[in-house]
């Protein structure tokens, strides 16, 4: 688990980061908080929270990445529906239309996200890096070329421990024991 202060962090520094993130809303994100919200990889949120997409509302645009994380989550009309009104997304609202995985009762959402975390964790790390990795050049590139990347990134990934464990621990039906090695 890594933690940023997301005050002082600027938005590229979480878009280039290797590791998971999830975003756990437990009350309104507007503005920049609502794109910061939008940069983590899993959103959950808690029945209270809302998402709101006020800029335009107040003379601005999304300035901290909402235009490009906004059409490629929810589609180019609905990007363009939410950042043209300024609307305020309540929490079922913002599943609806995909900007989050899952809502669950306020007292909920902690224990919730850490427990999708430990699930993360539970996986190969080096795997789970990697496929954030290609997930994010798959945002910006045609699939033949995206195809040759992750076979480059699988091509090491077939040399590490983690592999031999995972394998080995399918064949034995148990759980697998992970060191990113």
């Amino acid at each position: 688990s890594t933690s940023l202060d997301l005050k002082n962090t600027p938005p590229t520094v979480m878009q280039e980061m290797e590791t998971p993130t999830i975003c756990a809303l437990n009350g309104g994100a507007a503005g920049y908080g609502m794109d910061t919200a939008l940069g983590c990889d899993i959103r959950i949120m808690g029945k209270s929270a809302k998402l709101a997409a006020a800029f335009c509302k107040r003379g601005l645009v999304p300035e901290s990445g909402g235009t490009w994380y906004l059409p490629r989550l929810i589609g180019w009309s609905k990007a363009a529906e939410l950042i043209f009104t300024g609307r305020t997304l309540k929490a079922d609202e913002s599943v609806a239309w995909g900007l989050a995985s899952e809502v669950v009762a306020d007292e909920e959402l902690m224990p919730r996200a850490r427990a999708v975390a430990a699930e993360i964790a539970g996986n190969a790390p080096l795997a789970v890096r990697a496929a954030k990795r290609m997930m994010r050049m798959g945002l910006n590139e045609p699939f033949p070329e995206h195809v040759h990347h992750v076979y480059l990134q699988l091509l090491p990934l077939m040399r590490t421990e983690d592999l031999k464990e995972g394998m080995m621990a399918f064949m034995e039906k148990r759980q697998p024991d992970f060191k990113g090695r």
